[in-house]
């Protein structure tokens, strides 16, 4: 797994040259939006979002709004660490707690989620183009950060199931572990009184 120093590093280094791709379909619009959304993608919305990690510490104070994104999911989890679905589930976390936030700040004055789900839908019918070069530049951080872990596709880790001490089967005191064989027929055994 490469150091969060590395993964910036490389954010920083190929967030040009990935805009530049869109130059020739987009124009300079379309450079700069692709190339500001690989640098969102890759410093403050990283898969590693779900540690204590750079891109946590980036968003200041409002990081504590990745708290519960960090204790539900385990670092490189299907959830955190895979392509397309990681960065979907960010960016759909990222925009419930924004729906939620507006929710409570209406009474004060503040647009309410339907106000900005129909900016979204606007934005998005408008400027097609540009909005699918910013996700696209979102997920090809993602993509980098993945293969510079070593592997694009998360581990799948299954946990044996805990189960409970009432439905184990009870071992006898002869067959555990470390206890001494049965005493020869004829021999008297002292048991010591337990304490």
């Amino acid at each position: 797994m490469a150091s969060g120093r590395s993964h910036d590093r490389a954010t920083g280094l190929l967030a040009l040259p990935f805009g530049l791709l869109w130059g020739p379909l987009l124009g300079p619009m379309g450079i700069v939006v692709a190339a500001a959304a690989f640098l969102i993608g890759g410093l403050w919305l990283s898969p590693d979002l779900d540690t204590r990690s750079n891109a946590t510490r980036r968003w200041g104070p409002l990081r504590l709004l990745w708290w519960p994104y960090r204790h539900l999911l385990p670092h490189r989890s299907i959830l955190s660490h895979s392509p397309v679905l990681g960065s979907a589930g960010r960016l759909l976390y990222l925009g419930v707690l924004v729906m939620f936030v507006s929710l409570l700040l209406m009474p004060y004055g503040s647009p309410g989620p339907d106000w900005l789900i129909n900016v979204l839908h606007q934005s998005w019918l408008n400027s097609r183009p540009l909005m699918v070069a910013a996700l696209a530049g979102l997920e090809m951080s993602s993509w980098l950060h993945l293969l510079q872990d070593g592997d694009p596709l998360p581990r799948l880790r299954f946990k044996p199931l805990k189960i409970s001490t009432r439905f184990r089967m009870r071992r006898r005191r002869r067959d555990r572990p470390g206890r001494s064989p049965k005493p020869p027929s004829g021999t008297v055994r002292v048991r010591r009184r337990r304490r």
